[in-house]
C-alpha cells in the first residue's frame, strides 16, 4: 500500500486554496490524468462540508473511476478523502492548510491500495513521480487563478 506525504508553500491565501481543492469538477482541467469529476452531494453543516464525489482517472488502457467522501473541516482546514466504491480497496487523503503571512503551507498525505493486485504493483512504481505531478499541478493551478490577484504590486 503506498503512502507519502508532501508539503508545499504556495503564495495564495488558504481559504482560495481550500475553494480551489474542493472544486472537485474543475480537476480535469488541471490534474495529470484525471478525466472527469462530479460531485454528487455537497452539504454545508455549519462546521464542516460534506462532499460524496466521483473521480475518473486513466492512463494508457487504465479508465477507472472511484467515489469518495470528502470531509472539509472548518475549524482547523483541514480535508479528508476516503473511498466509498470503485477500483480502490482502501484510500485515505488528508489536506492540512495554513496561512503564513502572503502564502500558504500545504501538507498533503495519502495511501491507498488498489483492488487489482496487478494495478497496485503498477500504481507503486510510479507512485512518487504521480504524486509530484500531482502536487505540481495544483501549486501551478493556484499561482494561475490567485497569485496576481492576491499580490498586488
Amino acid at each position: 500500500m503506498p503512502s507519502a506525504s508532501i508539503t508545499k508553500k504556495i503564495l495564495c491565501s488558504k481559504s482560495n486554496l481550500i475553494k480551489m481543492v474542493l472544486d472537485i469538477e474543475k480537476y480535469p482541467e488541471f490534474v495529470p490524468w484525471c478525466l472527469n469529476g462530479k460531485i454528487h452531494t455537497k452539504i454545508d453543516k455549519g462546521d464542516k462540508i460534506e462532499i460524496t464525489a466521483d473521480l475518473t482517472i486513466g492512463k494508457s488502457f487504465f479508465k477507472e473511476t472511484y467515489k469518495s467522501f470528502v470531509t472539509y473541516y472548518k475549524i482547523n482546514d483541514s480535508i479528508n478523502v476516503t473511498n466509498i466504491g470503485g477500483p480502490l480497496k482502501h484510500l485515505e487523503n488528508k489536506w492540512f492548510f495554513r496561512q503564513i503571512n502572503n502564502a500558504s503551507e500545504v501538507d498533503f498525505y495519502i495511501d491507498f491500495e488498489i483492488k487489482n493486485k496487478i494495478l497496485d504493483v503498477l500504481m507503486v512504481k510510479s507512485f512518487d513521480l504521480g504524486l509530484k505531478k500531482i502536487a505540481e499541478a495544483f501549486e501551478k493551478r493556484a499561482i494561475e487563478l490567485f497569485y496576481k490577484t492576491e499580490n498586488k504590486f
